[in-house]
């Protein structure tokens, strides 16, 4: 095998190598529908007195639509209904964490900071040869080293569960 194939073998390796992009990229490149956006009705059944029901409203939710979040909520053990305030024994964090006020608009200004961040990061990164994981370019240096504070804490006296070896990151 001469040098020209040799060089041709790395460049396909190369590029194979670079083709996976992995659950960060989540961009769709079809023009199908998206199916995350088909929720499932629950099975139609006869209620036990129909004088029961309420008044039918226009634009008001049906009985069988899904609720996402609510059904989130009861499968993770909460309460779907927001009337019941917060739990006794989670009174004192919700105190704590919210000792400084809680601005309303929390998400829209964490949305615009990491826009803002993300901007300044990456403005040298625009022009790109390759695709690249533009979310572990801008937040590398944001990240914790699992195994260096697993370190830290057992120095410290903390008892840690073990984690896998090095090697299998």
């Amino acid at each position: 095998m001469n040098v020209s194939h040799g060089a041709f073998l790395v460049m396909i390796m190369a590029l194979a190598g670079c083709s996976d992009a992995g659950l960060r990229d989540l961009r769709s490149n079809t023009s199908g529908p998206d199916e995350f956006l088909v929720l499932p009705v629950k099975p139609l059944s006869a209620p036990d007195n129909y004088s029961d029901l309420p008044e039918p409203a226009p634009g008001s939710s049906n009985l069988v639509d899904p609720n996402p979040k609510a059904e989130a909520v009861a499968a993770l053990g909460g309460r779907i209904s927001a009337s019941e305030g917060i739990p006794a024994s989670d009174a004192g964090l919700v105190q704590y964490a919210s000792r400084h006020g809680v601005p309303g608009d929390i998400r829209e200004t964490l949305a615009a900071e990491d826009e803002a961040f993300r901007k300044r990061r990456g403005r040298l990164t625009q022009i790109r040869l390759f695709r690249t994981d533009r979310y572990s370019q801008v937040y590398n240096k944001q990240g914790l080293d699992p195994f260096a504070t697993t370190l830290r804490a057992r120095g410290s006296g903390l008892a840690t569960p073990t984690s896998p070896p090095e090697t299998n990151r």
